[in-house]
């Protein structure tokens, strides 16, 4: 057993999700989304280089050396997958283990929107799963793509760094491709699979606008295309693929983003009322007739009125979502204020009202 091992068998007994490791602090683990001491022992930068070489390749430890960063995944044998950052901070060496969970979860487990299995019988375009970092949106796309294994034949390629959840062909073929082992980048991987006729591409991140350009050609060539973007909201998300161009680009951009986008699925956490767990909370945005003007015309403030205005068809804003959840008792009324775009509208529901309306 590797000596990492030790760390990350202990997180996981701790219900942990996250492994902190870095020089001249003791190891840390995410609990429910709070940090918390592992053991009280400080990591030595010779116990941190001796730990994370014995469970990396020789070729990409060389790689971590040279560019002071890697991510990877690891994993120890019938206990769980990790997917695995190498980083250099102000005191040396560190690291980031994340659990990916080594049963893939249904829709149903997860609690996840009913509308999410419409999404998954569209043919063509493109659907963002968007989210900070740690909000599950690879768990939400990874019971997507089982949903579609399990429902439809389809030919599924996935583009990753790392690959995280590993599917079994159930009804569909999935191949599984990771950026620096199967591929140089998101970019070649995405021209390669343009040519393996796919049905449906998985884009584990639209990094950069070559990724993103390329991510719309497929979607525009009748492939579906699902791809994560760390945007909290659907409005972010239209801004934030539009920015990502030159000015005298975007125009052209908004054209292909119009005929191509088919839904947004934002996905927030937010702890339980007891403290216990976390819940998942979503803005979702679907085509309707009025979406490809709005974004053609750069009139992203209509997005608001435009999921409002469809709930009956399965839409719902990230605030009308978390407004529901705590009036079930799933949230505390501080945990919707901090998450909520519209703060005034739990401002009421404070027991520290006052204070805050001074401010």
């Amino acid at each position: 057993m590797a000596t990492l091992d030790q760390f990350l068998i202990e997180m996981l007994n701790r219900k942990g999700s996250d492994l902190h490791l870095s020089i001249n602090q003791p190891a840390k683990i995410r609990v429910y989304g709070r940090l918390e001491a592992l053991t009280e022992d400080i990591v030595s930068q010779d116990f941190m280089e001796m730990m994370l070489r014995e469970i990396c390749p020789d070729v990409r430890w060389d790689h971590y050396i040279e560019d002071h960063d890697l991510d990877f995944a690891y994993e120890i044998e019938g206990v769980a997958r990790f997917r695995t950052n190498y980083l250099y901070n102000y005191n040396g060496m560190a690291a980031v283990f994340r659990q990916i969970p080594s049963k893939i979860q249904t829709l149903e487990e997860l609690n996840l929107p009913p509308v999410l299995k419409s999404i998954c019988c569209f043919t063509s375009g493109l659907v963002c799963v968007t989210g900070p970092t740690g909000s599950g949106k690879s768990t939400t796309m990874a019971a997507m793509i089982d949903y579609i294994n399990e429902n439809y034949s389809r030919h599924i390629i996935t583009i990753e760094d790392p690959i995280e959840f590993v599917h079994k062909n159930k009804l569909s073929t999935i191949v599984h491709r990771e950026v620096g082992i199967h591929s140089g980048s998101f970019a070649k991987a995405l021209k390669g699979a343009m040519k393996s006729d796919p049905d449906i591409l998985l884009l584990g991140e639209m990094r950069d606008m070559e990724t993103i350009s390329l991510a719309l050609t497929c979607a525009s060539m009748g492939m579906l295309v699902f791809a994560t973007l760390h945007t909290n909201n659907a409005p972010k998300t239209i801004d934030r693929i539009i920015d990502a161009f030159p000015a005298d680009e975007q125009a052209q951009i908004r054209t292909m983003l119009a005929e191509s986008l088919q839904g947004v699925i934002s996905q927030l956490l937010c702890r339980t009322t007891d403290g216990r767990g976390r819940v998942a909370v979503h803005e979702i945005l679907l085509w309707t007739e009025g979406l490809p003007n709005t974004i053609r015309e750069g009139q992203i403030s209509n997005i608001r009125t435009i999921i409002e205005s469809n709930r009956g068809k399965g839409m719902c804003s990230m605030d009308s979502c978390l407004y529901d959840l705590m009036n079930a008792g799933k949230i505390t009324a501080e945990e919707a204020y901090m998450k909520a775009t519209d703060k005034k509208r739990f401002l009421e529901f404070l027991p520290e009202r006052a204070a805050l309306k001074d401010k």
